[in-house]
């Protein structure tokens, strides 16, 4: 009889969160986005609301330092804020701080972090993982989309630019090899698990969220 075989944790999430990595992509802000069917208004919109998400999430890592299961995930080189501020001010302008404000769907994601991932160091590497490996993976095949529909060659599109991370394979290999050495019982795996899937829903409503004004966007031809 063959032997059963063991999947590790990073193949575990994986697994468990497909329905809902798949249910997210399917967003018809960012399909038409991508398609260069929407104005770069609309791509401000989307990097404004990120915003508020990695301000939060980037906040909250620097208070798990030395914490034994996020610590080891915090990385300088994968820190998005700074990025994202020089994609607004060349998208939005320098005013704007002023300009942006979180849509109802961009708060409860704040909320979620301030409230529950800030105090479980399980849920925050559900947060870190899905931004983070979705940057480094998905979030490349954008900023190639992102180029050729709107023309942007690296401002607007620093979030998307790992300067510090030029081969992204051997690093997000080595963090599924962290998350498989993670200090964690059954019951803590499966608390990121059901983060990691709750995140993906809180994605999916910040997209359907913009996609109430996507009229606005709509490039007329």
């Amino acid at each position: 009889m063959a032997a059963t075989e063991v999947v590790g944790f990073a193949e575990r999430i994986r697994l468990e969160t497909q329905q809902a990595h798949s249910d997210t992509e399917n967003s018809v802000f960012v399909s038409e986005l991508l398609g260069g069917k929407l104005s770069t208004e609309a791509h401000a919109a989307l990097i404004a609301q990120t915003w508020f998400v990695y301000d939060s999430l980037e906040r909250i890592g620097r208070g798990y330092t030395d914490d034994p299961i996020a610590g080891p995930f915090l990385s300088d080189e994968l820190l998005r804020t700074a990025a994202l501020e020089a994609d607004l001010d060349f998208l939005v302008g320098s005013d704007w701080r002023d300009r942006i404000a979180a849509l109802p769907a961009t708060v409860a994601y704040v909320d979620r972090l301030e409230q529950v991932a800030a105090v479980s160091p399980e849920a925050f590497l559900a947060h870190h993982y899905l931004r983070y490996l979705g940057d480094l993976s998905g979030g490349q095949i954008i900023r190639r989309m992102l180029e050729r529909a709107y023309g942007y060659e690296r401002d607007g599109l620093r979030f998307y630019i790992f300067d510090g991370i030029p081969k992204t394979k051997p690093f997000k290999d080595a963090y599924r090899a962290k998350l498989d050495a993670a200090p964690l019982d059954g019951d803590q795996q499966q608390t990121v698990i059901d983060e990691a899937n709750l995140v993906y829903g809180l994605n999916g409503a910040l997209f359907a969220d913009l996609a109430r004004d996507i009229d606005r966007y709509r490039v007329r031809a």
